[in-house]
């Protein structure tokens, strides 16, 4: 077993092992809520609140399911492509989480967490603290555990040097390249705190700084690993650093976007009044449908390199 394999296997056990008290928390909101004997979170009925709730219990299960899917021996007769695309997600939402957590620890706390309780009383310390862990947890175990499932499953796809799999011409991709790269650069440009594109400057927080400045650095990161992975010019950087970073930055760039696009459709057409956004929301939409569309395609560009470098250059390779 290789070095990298013995780190996705501790990585992938640690990631489902870490998410159970995620799991045992939400379990015992929802059986608490319905027996009156925990409160409804603010904003919330009966039925919501158990809703949400098991729905989240639900994802973390998906959670659990794919980490172990990626070390035990059954994960291999999964298809690929389901594997492939739920790995994909869940680390891309899951990369640009980490930072939150480190911004938590070194502020001491958020002071806007949303109170759980219809009683305005915040969620336990403890309770905060292991959410944060869960996630934490299984954001590194995934960024670990996915590329050596791909390496095992797909061996060639992290052989030899990243070059000419694919001459980079193709239209499309370079299209995806080119916005995901500019998006990137928009969202960094907010996070140093650039007004252009902003709306209501005074509800920006660090937050929302942090947010930015991830998802855009893996913008950009994706678009440079994308645009490596198609050059017809060799290079010494071995395959597996663009192979991963791209998988990361593409998964990342289509996830938080497929997820905010709607949200910020909703509080445009809405307008609630406890619900805000900084950024002017009809450029806020247009980013996260752009980003939503070039993080698909540069996957499918990974997708279709990694199918050469397994096939050979000899068979035909469908240009995106």
């Amino acid at each position: 077993m290789s070095r990298l394999d013995r780190a996705g296997l501790v990585a992938a056990y640690g990631a489902a092992l870490v998410m159970m008290p995620y799991t045992l928390i939400k379990v015992s909101w929802v059986v608490g809520a319905v027996a009156g004997l925990l409160p409804i979170g603010d904003g919330f009925g009966l039925a919501g609140w158990v809703v949400l709730n098991t729905v989240t219990i639900g994802m973390a299960g998906i959670g659990i399911t794919m980490a172990l899917a990626l070390v035990r021996p059954w994960g291999m007769r999964l298809p690929g492509p389901l594997v492939a695309f739920a790995a994909w997600v869940g680390s891309g939402f899951l990369v640009a989480m980490l930072p939150y957590a480190l911004l938590d620890s070194l502020l001491g706390g958020s002071d806007d967490k949303q109170p759980r309780s219809s009683h305005d009383s915040s969620m336990p310390a403890w309770e905060a603290a292991l959410i944060q862990i869960s996630f934490v947890g299984m954001g590194l175990g995934l960024v670990i555990a996915l590329p050596a499932y791909i390496r095992r499953r797909w061996p060639n796809s992290f052989a030899g040097p990243g070059n000419g799999l694919e001459p980079g011409r193709s239209r499309t991709t370079l299209w995806a390249v080119c916005v995901g790269a500019a998006i990137g650069m928009v969202w960094l440009y907010w996070a140093i705190g650039g007004p252009t594109g902003v709306a209501h400057p005074a509800d920006r927080n660090a937050n929302w700084s942090v947010l930015n400045a991830v998802c855009g650095l893996w913008a950009v990161i994706a678009s440079a690993a994308t645009w490596s992975l198609t050059r017809s010019w060799p290079t010494r950087l071995p395959r597996w650093v663009p192979v991963t970073l791209g998988w990361l930055g593409t998964g990342s760039l289509f996830a938080w976007s497929g997820w905010k696009l709607p949200l910020t459709v909703y509080v445009a057409i809405a307008d609630p009044a406890d619900a805000s956004l900084p950024e002017n929301l009809t450029v806020a939409a247009f980013l996260h449908a752009a980003a939503v569309v070039a993080g698909a395609v540069m996957m499918l560009t990974l997708i279709r390199t990694q199918r050469h470098q397994v096939m050979g250059p000899e068979l035909p390779v469908a240009a995106p």
